[in-house]
């Protein structure tokens, strides 16, 4: 196997005429890794992600060749891909309003170009999901919010058209999946690349805890910050430490590694109705 990419968090080997996908345990909040991983995390998120390919593979097709003919010192945290093209743009779905989105929509009134209706708060429903691109930046820089006449400019309007349709309908499945097991996905983030054959194909993780914000339903009320399911515990420990968000980062505290897992493990749980471990 020859190591093609090391990324934040995958790292991705060619092996003949496929990829191996390998998901580490580390972990990246504004776009810098943190020196101290998060136990089970890779093998966390790459269950996660098989699950959700099988339940969404009607809707649109997958990467995955085979989730164990990989090699054994990968075992459980890797995926044999399919070799994709992949786009030039991050594929992000929002239902909800929060993070970045209720950034620039304080400035604005709208998101990524979307106007928005006025007097919308932290976590506020959408009317409908709306689709907001952003840049796919390289290593070590932000990604940044573009807006969908960007996307027809680098890719053309079919193919932004496509786009924007499999991100809502894999928006709208999975929050209705996961809303039936309690978790309300607020936005979620897809990455997709062109088949030889010209299908628009599902790559990277899908509808994970790294990928997507997870509220819990039963707790869940407008106006304020929300429960996550996801790395946020790390974002607001980060935050409240007072780093400047550029590297080095500093160690994170087991504590907050611990119950940062549990919320992995939780979510696992609760969407796939598989116990951990």
């Amino acid at each position: 196997m020859e190591l093609l990419h090391s990324g934040k968090v995958r790292d991705v080997y060619a092996d003949g005429a496929d990829l191996i996908l390998v998901a580490s345990d580390r972990v990246s909040i504004y776009d810098v890794v943190l020196p101290t991983p998060i136990p089970d995390k890779g093998r966390l998120l790459t269950a996660l992600s098989l699950w959700w390919f099988e339940q969404l593979v009607d809707l649109v097709p997958n990467h995955v060749v085979s989730a164990t003919d990989v090699p054994a010192e990968f075992a459980g945290r890797a995926i044999r891909c399919r070799r994709l093209d992949m786009v030039p743009v991050e594929c992000v779905a929002r239902g909800y309003l929060t993070g970045g989105g209720l950034a620039e929509y304080e400035r604005t009134g709208s998101v990524s170009g979307v106007p928005l209706p006025r007097g919308l708060v932290e976590a506020s429903i959408l009317p409908e999901p709306i689709f907001t691109p952003s840049t796919k930046a390289p290593k070590g820089e932000h990604d940044e919010p573009i807006t969908y006449d960007q996307v027809v400019d680098k890719v053309g309007p079919e193919t932004a058209e496509r786009l924007r349709e499999i991100t809502i309908e894999v928006y709208r499945r999975g929050a209705e999946i996961a809303a039936d097991r309690g978790i309300l996905i607020a936005d979620t983030k897809l990455e997709l690349g062109w088949a030889p054959d010209g299908t628009l194909v599902l790559g990277d993780e899908l509808l994970t805890s790294d990928s997507s914000r997870f509220w819990p339903a039963e707790s869940y009320q407008p106006g304020r910050s929300q429960f996550s399911f996801d790395k946020q515990y790390v974002r607001d420990w980060a935050t409240e430490s007072g780093w400047d968000k550029r590297p080095p980062a500093p160690e994170v505290p087991a504590d907050v590694i611990e119950a940062t897992r549990g919320r992995y493990v939780e979510a696992y749980e609760k969407l796939t109705g598989n116990r951990w471990g």
